[in-house]
């Protein structure tokens, strides 16, 4: 039997805006720490040296962190221009230069390739598993991979300033998987003069917003206070882009244990995704059927 783990239960989303030099899940461990929360995971890593929201799922929210990584999200990111690195960012070393410059024109034609559904290939530093290693421990050892190009839906990808010849300003909206070193990297070829990311920040992603979270230092400042409880989000919070439904108690006690419930639902389609709320609190998640929710998620009551 494994041993149980210490510390409150508590579910919820806590959002942080992380800055640079700092890894997703020291992030989620300050957060653990601070809340003294029994259960963390974060919704989609961000790079050590990026900044911007990470959302914190806390106890039962944790099971809705699915829902947000396959949500749209949005960066907002410096290209560094002329130069080639190891990594496709700034940590890395330079492996190529080129004098070119090119036009701001020239930049918003090539932009247009990267939007709709594309094909990437990741970061050679990156958190692919390459026979169940991280390719990133391999590019350290010096191999050079084939990593096979993953899909990605693009929203929008914009030039939003120029602050000189070798930097370029930019937003993308996108889906999941996707890796903005690799944007970078791939549009300075595709302009014929090389680039990679210089600074990276995450202003949404799903429902959480960059300017909603709280920094490093102010969890520290609230740390084990109720203050800091106050900054927690309901986990119904996760689940905004699924339609909801609602049910009885009875109901309730029968989707809990896993079985079918009836639920009342306007607007939900046979077999479509969605989750039943009791008195606006979260009970399940599954596929709508006939007036009855089949659940794959089930939610611990809050008391």
């Amino acid at each position: 039997m494994g041993r149980k783990r210490k510390g409150r239960n508590i579910s919820g989303w806590l959002l942080v805006d992380k800055p640079a030099g700092m890894t997703s899940t020291a992030v989620v461990n300050k957060v653990r720490w601070a809340l003294s929360a029994r259960k963390a995971g974060h919704a989609g890593t961000l790079d050590p040296e990026a900044t911007g929201v990470l959302a914190v799922a806390l106890g039962e929210a944790t099971k809705t962190v699915p829902y947000i990584t396959d949500a749209l999200k949005a960066y907002r990111f410096t290209v560094r221009l002329g130069q080639a690195t190891n990594t496709d960012d700034a940590e890395g070393e330079v492996i190529a230069n080129s004098p070119l410059r090119p036009s701001d024109e020239a930049i918003k034609d090539a932009l247009g390739g990267f939007v709709g559904d594309i094909e990437q290939v990741p970061p050679q530093f990156s958190a692919v598993k390459i026979d169940g290693e991280r390719a990133y421990k391999r590019a350290r050892d010096g191999e050079e991979m084939d990593l096979a190009a993953r899909p990605l839906w693009v929203e929008e990808l914009l030039l939003t300033d120029r602050p000189d010849a070798d930097h370029v300003e930019l937003e993308m909206t996108c889906g999941k998987g996707g890796y903005v070193r690799s944007i970078a990297r791939d549009l300075g070829r595709a302009l014929g003069c090389h680039g990679h990311v210089l600074t990276l920040r995450r202003i949404w992603s799903g429902p959480f917003r960059a300017e909603d979270g709280l920094s490093i230092d102010k969890i520290d400042e609230m740390a084990k206070t109720e203050a800091l409880d106050a900054h927690i989000q309901p986990l119904e919070v996760g689940l905004s882009d699924l339609p909801r439904a609602v049910c009885t108690p009875e109901a309730a006690v029968r989707l809990r244990n896993g079985n079918p419930g009836m639920v009342m639902a306007t607007g939900i389609d046979y077999g479509e995704e969605c989750w039943a709320a009791l008195e606006g609190q979260a009970v399940a998640v599954g596929r709508f059927k006939a007036g009855e929710l089949h659940p794959n998620r089930v939610f611990v009551a809050v008391e």
